[in-house]
């Protein structure tokens, strides 16, 4: 069953709105206005109901703009939308109230940044569709800024020449043996790293503008693929608490699921079945073929994406994260293996009607039982208590590729392990011979054997580790004993 400490939906912004100004309102939508949005959002207060549908009206799909995210010391907001219906000439008086409401929820914001993720030549070319970008002729006090994120099918292609560059072989005659120079270049035809690059610069963009005090609306075409990239990863950037691994958990829920990331087309989860047999006879072996092409389309590595940007921040600040890098591993491997009913569906609503809450299991609940397994040993919660805002270097130079990610199954030689991960394996043996430690030191600090306590038993297991040396001196040896021990006394070890 889900776990209700951790699966939440309605918690839209970590940092609610403040009470004595209220700024924003939460109201219950139960999916009238927008299917693909959460049920509970918060609005600004000026806006009456005539402008709320007015701009759901005037945007791709429904998706008014709405809060995701409020600062507690500058009291600037995050929004998120879609691309509005604008085409090339057409306005809408009460979407332009909307972001007006915005910019006098958010008193210190000089000006409304709206962030249009996509490149600008992508946002004139769906003018052409009836769709398009604000001017700021048209918005008053608002600045647009464009930023060059490709689609998901540019993001697509990028994935599968990545995974051809990363399983070159060497030939049996070592003519096709990949030279480190033919790995480069084909890392660079790729583009993987250049959009990885695009998506953490919108959102330091996004984050910096938080810190000054002015507001951002964020969106791409539809605001559920590249908008859910930037508005996570700038929350992750300004807030230390969605670096913790609760708060990356509610951040997934608040930017992903809440606001209708579609995971189960974008990792591919429902694939067309056809067997050729008499059970599907409406369905033929061309239609079949059809049918998977379109959801092919629609498949592409926008979560990948967002965890590779996570992952870059994590090796630039490792102390400001208290997750490691097996935690993204795991969260990436259950987005396809569908044993969790988390990630699966496209929307809100579309979960409820599948009732997964009550059918299936919740990925947070199974990760939260393997906390151990997730923990960074250089997490300094002080340290990233005391900072404004996680500022990464993204320079071409300081991107890399996440070896682990895209190489993890490699058969042959490896690259040299990490730091992280060789600083927890050794955490971990370091707590094991602790508790070893410690069971030894009961044993030999014990006055009186306890009732059914062989002393044969123990002069023949702990006497000759005591003759070795010290306890803190035989290590490995002490726990080959001490196991030795348990399986000896049984029950007697248990009593002490």
């Amino acid at each position: 069953m889900y776990d209700t400490d951790t699966y939440l939906t309605p918690r839209l912004c970590h940092t609610k709105p403040p009470a004595t100004t209220e700024a924003f309102q939460l109201k219950v939508f139960v999916f009238q206005i927008c299917d693909s949005y959460p049920q509970y959002l918060y609005v600004p207060t000026c806006a009456s109901q005539k402008v709320l549908l007015g701009s759901a009206g005037f945007r791709s799909r429904g998706r008014l703009p709405v809060l995701s995210y409020l600062h507690p010391s500058t009291n600037a907001a995050i929004c998120r939308c879609s691309q509005p219906l604008s085409g090339f000439s057409a306005r809408c008086e009460e979407d332009e109230q909307m972001l007006a409401c915005i910019l006098r929820a958010t008193p210190s914001s000089r000006t409304v940044w709206i962030i249009d993720t996509r490149p600008r030549l992508n946002a004139m070319a769906n003018r052409a569709t009836g769709k398009g970008y604000e001017t700021e002729q048209n918005y008053v006090g608002m600045k647009v800024q464009f930023f060059s994120i490709e689609n998901i099918h540019v993001m697509r292609s990028a994935l599968n020449k990545l995974v051809e560059v990363s399983d070159l072989k060497a030939g049996s005659d070592d003519l096709n043996v990949p030279s480190h120079s033919i790995f480069l270049d084909g890392l660079q035809a790729t583009g993987w790293l250049k959009h990885i690059r695009a998506i953490l610069d919108a959102s330091v963009f996004v984050a910096e503008k938080i810190v000054e005090g002015d507001s951002v609306v964020v969106h791409c075409s539809d605001g559920w693929d590249r908008t859910s990239q930037t508005c996570a990863l700038a929350c992750l950037l300004l807030d230390p608490y969605y670096r913790t691994i609760h708060g990356f958990m509610a951040l997934i829920e608040k930017d992903w699921l809440s606001f209708g990331h579609k995971f189960s087309e974008r990792a591919g989860h429902l694939r067309p079945f056809y067997t050729g047999g008499g059970n599907s006879p409406a369905v033929t072996p061309s239609s079949a073929v059809s049918m998977v092409m379109d959801t092919t389309r629609e498949q592409s590595p926008v979560f990948t994406q967002f965890l590779d940007c996570v992952w870059q921040l994590l090796v630039q600040k490792p102390y400001a994260f208290q997750f490691n890098e097996r935690f993204l591993l795991v969260l990436h491997d259950h987005l396809y293996s569908c044993q969790f009913g988390t990630l699966i569906g496209n929307n809100e609503k579309e979960r409820k009607e599948l009732r997964l809450e009550e059918r299936t299991y919740s990925l947070w609940g199974f990760m939260k039982r393997h906390l151990t397994e997730y923990i960074n040993p250089l997490y300094d919660a002080e340290r990233c208590r005391n900072m404004d805002i996680l500022v990464p270097d993204i320079a071409p130079q300081q991107l890399r590729l996440w070896v682990m990610m895209y190489n993890r199954f490699e058969e042959g030689i490896h690259p040299r392990e990490p730091l992280l991960s060789a600083l927890t394996i050794l955490k971990d043996h370091s707590s094991s011979l602790e508790d070893h430690l410690q069971l030894l030191e009961k044993i030999g600090g014990a006055d009186v054997f306890p009732m059914g306590f062989h002393e044969e038993a123990f002069d023949r297991v702990y006497q000759p580790a005591v003759r070795c040396g010290t306890v803190s001196e035989y290590g490995y040896f002490g726990a080959r004993y001490c196991s030795a021990a348990v399986e000896i006394m049984g029950d007697d070890v248990q009593s002490l």
